[in-house]
């Protein structure tokens, strides 16, 4: 691992003000001492084809170099439809292609979401977490973040003012840290 240890973050929404998106930025401020966490934007991947899998365009190689780059990946996501997002599982398909040429491949993942009902996007975490087990990913089980009821836990700007929200946060990102030290020393 490096001297910083370095989360690469990106979040399966499209909307300007997501807030997946908030959540995400609000996990930069959230980091421990010692972990950087770097935001990546879906927003400039293009649907995948694969007829290009073997020339990916330039922002889908960006993606993987950031993958593989990372010590752990972050990945926020809202519930579409009791699942994740097409955006979500455009990229991840993109990042895990062609065979053989998977980013993701041994890689510790934790999930968080938010949603403005009472599930915080536990169905479309659940879901991803079975993607995980072809991509070769491993998922951090405990602790989970479901941000329910999210308009009543971020201010205009975008900042999570639920304290126990951000502990929850905190905490998953320390978590993510611990597991991914513990996997590195197997």
């Amino acid at each position: 691992m490096n001297e910083t240890f370095t989360i690469l973050g990106f979040a399966g929404s499209l909307r300007k003000n997501s807030f997946n998106k908030a959540l995400l930025r609000n996990a930069v401020e959230l980091a421990p001492a010692g972990v950087k966490v770097e935001v990546f934007d879906l927003d400039e991947i293009p649907p995948f084809n694969q007829d290009f899998e073997n020339r990916p365009p330039d922002r889908v190689k960006e993606f993987k170099a950031k993958i593989r780059a990372a010590d752990a990946i972050l990945i926020v996501t809202p519930e579409y439809n009791y699942s994740i997002s097409g955006v979500l599982k455009n990229a991840i398909d993109w990042a895990s292609r062609p065979y053989g040429d998977n980013a993701f491949d041994d890689k510790p993942v934790a999930i968080m979401g938010a949603s403005t009902g009472m599930l915080g996007a536990a169905r479309a975490q659940y879901h991803l977490r079975q993607c995980f087990v072809f991509l070769n990913m491993h998922a951090l089980n405990k602790p989970e973040v479901m941000v329910t009821f999210a308009p009543h836990k971020f201010d205009e700007n975008g900042r999570l003012t639920d304290e126990d929200t951000r502990e929850h946060v905190a905490a998953l990102l320390q978590g993510l840290v611990d597991w991914a030290k513990r996997l590195e020393k197997k």
